[in-house]
């Protein structure tokens, strides 16, 4: 065998000699003036092994503010008075009312003592007699840490934090794994006792000034005996004119990534003239309330005060309360601008043509929005202005349970490095979840920034829209496909927001119940559902949109004995109403509830259209449409007396577009 050298032939396989089991020996040909493989390098520049890890991070480039000049972050000042502003700003949000001044705060991480420079803290602070403990101590804060960075924190600090085999963050929210609308409270006061919506139905309950501030204390207090806390500064809403400044002052690495994720992200230079924020939240949710307290039922609270702008949290860790409060606040203070904000999918076709997508959990509304024909503006929370459609947040919060990459590629192939994953069940070796296990909880969530979908429009805008899509699953099997809804009908439809679920007993008999949420989001709106409507109403007929009722639930019959309408017929009607070829249809009236259903539409069975052709038995129809006709008047009967409008014309009109029977 001939020699064949390796590198600069120091060793090569000799023909000469035999080594053992008949291998040919190795022989080493030392050249002189060669040094072998000379991988050497020049020492590194550092004395300690403290001074080496230093090297490794380098400092984040200074950048340049590129708004205009005014406000209390003017671009015209200087970095150490820019830092000084901001711990002035973080400082003031975490004061206690009841002590003059606010705590002495540090930006870093307390546990990187070299990091954490000497004199960077702010407080204006008098000795008195009655100096507490509290008083000598820094409140550190970490602000808009990056992903990675609170990877690290949640992994070191946070037990039930470990990284997926995607590259996901699995955590746990504790207790509780949803939110808890029995625990929400709103301060009643002097104008949102007039303003929002009190009483029967109502997802808001009362409580007086005093006993928030008891709660916000009791959670500024928690926060500020902590080693250190996170501060989030972001933005809701993708239309700059109308956007709304948020501050989240958290103790989870957990909380501060979700709403990294889910509040539209900052870029350097909005962050540096970001100034006061618009609204605050306080997230103490590791601390329970004082049951004891006025007004408090648990140990869970979750309390906004809308003249404050703030919002307490106690007593969960579940993160979706961030997120929905903060829904809540739009839904206050964006009518208040003439803006609608609306519990809705969005999504904008390559002509520009925009849908809105509303419906409650089941309806298909995150199926039907997710179109790969069309780019997706939002999933979930949106504004309709003078300026079209923009999405309030920057990220999905997306159901996880059963999730499969079959049926939901976009969600699945978005959980990955960045995104939360929350309650879930993995692997402990592979670290891989398994997405049906719901040991936890049934409610297992994905929460990812909204650019992790291949087809999203961003920024998250677009022009008014030319069609609104209530979904309904109608377990009953007697609304169409598919209806045209006049404006009245519309406005009916849109305050009843209804769907029947499938509720299983023991027995195994199972009967469909029905489920009215006004708005399509009772548990977050503030005003009168009636005043939601009258927007959508108006706006609507300015930017001639057309109303369509869309049933994904059961054809010739009710759960068990009819079938599930198919989802390709869905997306054939959903198709036709996008491409406007539904609204050149001939159409027909049906009874009881007077609904616009079209004779034909392509590649949809003409029979299915009208549901009564689907029904083997016509008595048993027409006896289950009363009933579900009844379940609506029964529903509709809270917002009778409220009127509409400076007359009642408007409130009548409603009314009649109802069911008749």
């Amino acid at each position: 065998m001939a020699n064949r050298g390796i590198g600069n032939g120091e060793f090569s396989f000799g023909s000469s000699g035999v080594g053992q089991n008949g291998l040919a020996k190795i022989q080493t040909q030392r050249k002189e003036a060669d040094v072998c493989h000379d991988d050497s390098a020049a020492p590194v520049k550092a004395q300690t092994i403290d001074e080496l890890h230093s090297l490794q991070k380098k400092k984040s480039a200074p950048t340049t503010p590129l708004t205009d000049t005014q406000g209390a972050f003017a671009n015209n000042i200087s970095e150490i008075e820019r830092q000084k502003l901001q711990l002035q700003s973080i400082s003031a949000s975490l004061a206690s009312l009841t002590r003059e001044t606010g705590p002495k705060v540090v930006k870093g991480d307390p546990s990187r003592k070299h990091e954490t420079p000497k004199v960077t803290h702010v407080h204006h602070f008098t000795p008195t007699i009655a100096v507490s403990d509290s008083a000598l101590k820094f409140t550190h804060f970490l602000y808009n840490l990056s992903p990675a960075e609170l990877y690290e924190q949640a992994i070191k600090h946070e037990k039930g934090s470990f990284i997926t085999s995607t590259g996901a963050l699995a955590t746990l929210s504790g207790a509780k794994t949803g939110r808890s609308p029995r625990d929400k409270r709103v301060v009643k006061d002097e104008t949102t006792e007039d303003e929002l919506w009190w009483g029967k139905g109502s997802p808001n309950i009362e409580m007086d000034e005093h006993t928030f501030m008891v709660n916000r204390e009791r959670a500024v207090d928690y926060l500020n005996s902590l080693d250190k806390v996170f501060v989030n500064d972001q933005f809701l809403n993708w239309d700059p004119e109308h956007r709304i400044k948020v501050r989240i002052i958290s103790a989870r690495a957990y909380h501060s990534l979700f709403m990294h994720n889910m509040c539209i992200r900052p870029t350097p230079e909005e962050l540096e003239n970001f100034g006061t924020p618009d609204f605050t939240i306080y997230n103490a949710g590791q601390f329970p309330c004082n049951r004891y307290t006025h007004y408090m039922t648990t140990s869970t609270s979750i309390d906004l005060n809308l003249a404050r702008r703030e919002m307490v949290i106690l007593g969960t860790q579940y993160a979706g309360e961030m997120k929905k409060g903060l829904f809540s606040v739009m839904h206050y203070l964006m009518p208040k601008r003439q803006i609608l904000s609306l519990h809705s999918g969005c999504n904008i076709g390559k002509d520009g043509d925009v849908a809105l997508f509303f419906g409650l959990s089941g309806t298909g509304k995150t199926t039907l929005s997710t179109d790969h024909n069309r780019y997706l503006i939002g999933d979930d929370e949106h504004c309709w202005s003078e300026n079209g459609v923009s999405n309030i947040e920057g990220g999905c919060y997306a159901k996880c349970i059963d999730l499969s990459k079959e049926k939901e590629p976009d969600i699945w192939n978005a959980i990955k490095f960045g995104t939360v994953l929350e309650n879930v069940v993995f692997d402990e070796h592979t670290r891989e979840v398994d997405h049906s296990d719901k040991s936890v909880t049934e409610n297992t969530r994905a929460a990812y920034p909204i650019e992790y979908i291949p087809n999203a429009k961003i920024p998250c805008v677009g022009p008014h829209p030319k069609n609104v899509i209530l979904l309904a699953c109608d377990a009953f099997g007697v609304l169409p496909p598919v209806s045209k809804l006049s404006l009245a009908q519309t406005m009916y439809h849109f305050i009843s927001g209804y769907t029947a679920l499938v509720a299983g007993t023991e027995e195994g008999v199972k009967e469909p119940q029905a489920t009215f949420s006004a708005c399509f989001g009772a548990a977050f709106i503030m005003l009168h559902p009636t005043k939601y409507a009258a927007m959508l109403a108006e706006k609507m007929q300015k930017h001639g949109a057309t109303g369509w009722l869309v049933n994904t639930g059961w054809s010739g019959g009710s759960y068990g004995s009819g079938n599930r309408i198919k989802l390709a017929y869905t997306r054939r009607i959903i198709n036709a109403i996008h491409s406007g070829s539904l609204l050149e249809a001939n159409y027909k009236k049906t009874d009881v509830f007077g609904l616009e259903i079209p004779t034909e539409i392509e590649g949809v069975p003409s029979e299915i259209l009208d549901p009564v052709n689907t029904w083997p038995d016509k008595k048993a129809y027409n006896d289950t449409l009363l009933k579900l006709a009844g379940l609506f008047k029964k529903n509709f009967g809270g917002f009778t007396n409220y009127k509409i409008g400076k007359d009642s014309k408007l409130t009548e009109e409603i009314l009649a577009a109802g069911p008749i029977f």
